[in-house]
């Protein structure tokens, strides 16, 4: 069974190349690019929304974005059980769209972040992170990445076990020591309450080639990829 992947293009984007690149160049899967006034997601079977600054993050980050005709598109493919993943800005852009509950504000410190960070998967059972039992160091790239959500969704995260990704310590100890950008309870990743749609700020996409010295990247696309072909 071939599993094609589709990367949206918003003006702005600049990890689309990156996502592209990794899955097609370093995991071998089918992909294409999928222009953002583009009104069909060409038989995806995943749909990736990438960092970057869409439409230059003009009036909030990814709130213009999610008026993009495409995304029409994703909100229903996302409806029917599509998986659908956002990195950096694509969390946001996921974020805003209502595709995932809560909102990514500035930093805490108010500046630009740019670093390997660590990540433990705190959810090992979901399609995003089947099996990974260590910890990922993957860089992040972003502003704006500071999760909030009130105390009710921040339940339900919890109930749900919607929470995939906490930033931590290499030994997985999630403290506010390993926390870039002060998200609540250090989270970094989380998915909807069906399970399909996953937002996560740090870059998975960038750390895929072992020539860079690190591959950790490829353990959460490859753990998509085997939950579909099984």
């Amino acid at each position: 069974m071939a599993i094609k992947f589709g990367v949206v293009v918003f003006p702005g984007s600049n990890c689309d190349q990156d996502a592209y690149y990794s899955l097609k160049k370093i995991l071998g899967y089918q992909v294409e690019y999928l222009w953002h006034k583009n009104h069909s997601l060409n038989n995806s079977d995943v749909v990736i929304l990438p960092g970057g600054f869409s439409y230059g993050d003009y009036i909030r980050t990814g709130a213009v974005a999610k008026l993009s005709p495409i995304m029409n598109e994703v909100k229903e493919f996302a409806e029917r059980g599509g998986i659908v993943i956002g990195i950096c800005n694509g969390f946001q852009i996921l974020c805003e769209s209502g595709l995932l509950p809560g909102v990514l504000l500035k930093n805490i410190n108010l500046k630009f972040v740019c670093k390997d960070v660590y990540l433990t998967a705190v959810n090992t059972s979901s399609i995003f992170s089947q099996n990974i039992n260590r910890s990922l160091l993957i860089p992040v790239a972003h502003g704006e990445g500071n999760y909030f959500c009130d105390d009710v969704t921040l339940s339900d995260l919890k109930k749900n076990n919607q929470i995939i990704f906490k930033y931590s310590s290499k030994d997985g100890d999630v403290d506010n020591s390993s926390n870039p950008n002060g998200s609540m309870e250090n989270i970094a990743g989380i998915m909807n309450r069906k399970g399909n749609v996953f937002g996560m700020m740090p870059h998975p996409e960038r750390v895929c080639n072992p020539l860079l010295g690190n591959s950790d990247g490829k353990l959460v696309f490859e753990s998509i990829y085997k939950s579909l072909i099984k």
